[in-house]
């Protein structure tokens, strides 16, 4: 039995992208649904039984109809093929409010075949070609499912955080203890594991996180976790059941410029006794746009200041890259920089993000070009100007998170 285990599409990231002439659309989003296809492909030409998203499909809790089609179109290719897929329900796909639809939920309802969606917190049986397999979904916890209102009164943010990773660690221990032992089973979670390298998903993070212990979910009935949320590929456990974090398909930002972006494919005896039933383990990786960083220093008295940038970019492989210049430059000896050689020697790159100078005084200036400042969504902007400023992850994540509440309330006033 074969499973491929993906998470972190995050369909409708377009930061970092452009117009596609041909098709209208970002080529950032084409990017993310090359990815898919990717998958698609793999699942369709190398006997695969199960495809499983560890959540988040989509960037936004409210996904546009052009998102929606092309998501669905792939999957539609699986389920014509008979390749079962389960949806992990994950913090993009929820809605803002409990009487509202989740992003994946219009599949279920639909009943598309051999599509099932991991919404709530429970044992679900997904039947491959293969045979039956059991899948252990933790989706993102709804707060409202888990705590209610009297719970928490007089409580803390922390205390109340507390509260429900206890109520999912004890919820999970329960739903195992009643997987059959003769079929095989996996656990499948959205969620942040205790001790897990995490990246730009702080930054895109809607609403508070909660981080579990990993012996939380290393459950012994298990023959493997596979977890979404984190976008770095990453093994917790290699014993049994291993425990890992597949990782995002693409890099959403420069956090994520040395990543190693793709899937997991898992081999599983079915005949083979509970704890030694997994064969095979491997990352296949994706190939993903990449983004370079190109750092230039320019010296006291260098005769071509522009010159010595221009040697830095040469050193880089950035044909159909993401590419960020940060040049460090006596004050002095700023205006010398002639900055469209500098964007003349970046034309192989797919888009420049952004050319800043440090000066020796500490000062620095971020410069974009006009048609990527036209591009920019306002998250976008405003994540670049304060990576521009030096301003450290956590103060980042906790302004972006402030700044995504505003834009949310305004959209709410507006309806």
């Amino acid at each position: 039995m074969r499973i491929l285990h993906f998470s972190d599409l995050h369909i409708g990231v377009e930061n970092y992208g452009r117009t596609d002439p041909d098709t209208g659309l970002s080529t950032r989003l084409g990017d993310f649904l090359e990815s898919w296809d990717k998958v698609v492909e793999f699942a369709l030409t190398q006997n695969v039984d199960l495809v499983l998203l560890a959540g988040d499909a989509y960037k936004g809790r409210d996904p546009s109809q052009t998102h929606q089609r092309e998501f669905a179109k792939r999957l539609a290719r699986l389920s014509q093929a008979q390749i079962p897929t389960f949806l992990l329900v994950g913090n993009h796909d929820l809605p803002n409010a409990t009487s509202r639809a989740n992003a994946v939920e219009i599949f279920s309802t639909l009943s598309l075949p051999h599509t099932y969606v991991g919404s709530q917190l429970d044992n679900y049986l997904v039947t491959t070609p293969s045979g039956p397999i059991q899948v252990l979904a933790v989706p993102w916890p709804r707060r409202s499912v888990l705590v209610g209102r009297e719970d928490s009164r007089g409580l803390s943010i922390e205390e109340i955080r507390g509260m429900i990773e206890a109520r999912m660690t004890e919820a999970i221990a329960l739903r195992a203890e009643q997987l059959d032992p003769a079929i095989p089973a996996i656990i499948a979670g959205h969620v942040t594991v205790s001790g897990a390298t995490v990246g730009t998903e702080r930054s895109m993070m809607l609403g508070q996180d909660h981080v579990l212990l990993v012996s939380a979910l290393e459950r012994p009935q298990a023959d493997y976790v596979a977890l979404g949320h984190i976008h770095k590929h990453q093994i917790l456990r290699s014993g049994s059941p291993m425990v890992v974090y597949s990782g995002s398909l693409q890099r959403v930002d420069f956090s994520e410029e040395d990543d190693n972006k793709g899937f997991c494919v898992i081999d599983l005896d079915p005949a083979a006794p509970q704890g030694r039933r997994l064969t095979n383990f491997q990352f296949q990786s994706l190939g993903a746009r990449p983004f370079v960083t190109i750092d230039a220093s320019v010296a006291l008295g260098d005769a071509d200041p522009t010159q010595s940038v221009l040697r830095a970019i040469a050193r880089k492989d950035i044909a159909g890259a993401v590419v960020r210049v940060r040049i460090s430059v006596p004050q002095e000896m700023e205006g010398q920089l002639r900055e469209s050689d500098i964007r003349e020697a970046l034309q192989d790159a797919h888009y420049i993000a952004a050319i800043s100078r440090e000066t020796q005084d500490g000062e620095r200036r971020t410069r974009l070009a006009a048609e990527s400042a036209r591009d920019l969504q306002p998250m976008q902007a405003l994540k670049l100007y304060l990576e521009s400023r030096g301003v450290d992850s956590q103060r980042q994540e906790l302004v972006i998170q402030k700044a995504e509440e505003l834009v949310e309330e305004e959209a709410a006033e507006a309806d």
